[in-house]
C-alpha cells in the first residue's frame, strides 16, 4: 500500500491534526497546485479533477511505517459539509492506523476535535489481547485504530 488522499476543508487544521494526534510527519510542506497545461503536474491533475478545477492546496505527510497521507484543501469544499456517514454505498469506508494503546488513542482524538464512534472492543477476550474502535478525524472521515497488525489479528481467525 503506497497511500492514501484524504480532502478536508482546512489544510492547516488537518496536518496539526494527523502529525500531533496520529504521530505522522511532514514529508512535502502545503503547496498549491494550479491549472497549467504546461507543467507536469497541471496536466496529471486536469487529467483526474477535470479541466476548469482552478487550483488547490495540497500537503504530503508519511505513517511510521512509510505509508503515505496526501491532504487536499480544494476552494470548492464546504467546511460545513461534512462526509455522510454512509458504510453501505461504494466507495472507501474507512482508513486503520495501529496503537498499541488504542483508548489513549481514542481519547486525544476526541480532545483534538474528533469524535468515537463505538465503545473500544475487543477480539477474543482472555484468549488473545487486541483491540479496537472506530473514530472520526474532526472532519468527519473514519479512522479505525487497531492495537495489533492486522495480519496478528486475523491470523487464525479473530472471530
Amino acid at each position: 500500500f503506497s497511500h492514501i488522499g484524504i480532502t478536508v476543508p482546512d489544510l492547516e487544521k488537518a496536518i496539526q491534526f494527523y502529525e500531533e494526534v496520529l504521530g505522522f510527519y511532514m514529508i512535502m510542506r502545503p503547496t498549491e497546485i494550479r491549472e497549467d497545461p504546461k507543467s507536469v503536474i497541471g496536466m496529471m491533475c486536469k487529467d483526474v479533477f477535470g479541466p476548469g478545477y482552478g487550483s488547490f492546496r495540497i500537503a504530503h505527510l508519511s505513517t511510521s511505517d512509510k505509508i503515505g497521507v496526501e491532504l487536499f484543501e480544494f476552494p470548492q469544499t464546504n467546511s460545513l459539509a461534512m462526509p455522510e456517514f454512509f458504510p453501505f454505498k461504494t466507495g472507501l469506508f474507512h482508513f486503520c492506523v495501529q496503537d498499541p494503546n488504542v483508548e489513549e488513542l481514542a481519547e486525544k482524538i476526541v480532545e483534538a476535535g474528533g469524535k468515537q464512534r463505538m465503545p473500544v472492543r475487543y477480539f477474543n477476550p482472555g484468549v488473545k489481547p487486541f483491540s479496537m474502535v472506530y473514530c472520526e478525524d474532526p472532519f468527519g472521515n473514519i479512522i479505525e485504530i487497531y492495537s495489533h497488525s492486522y495480519e496478528m489479528i486475523y491470523a487464525d481467525g479473530a472471530y
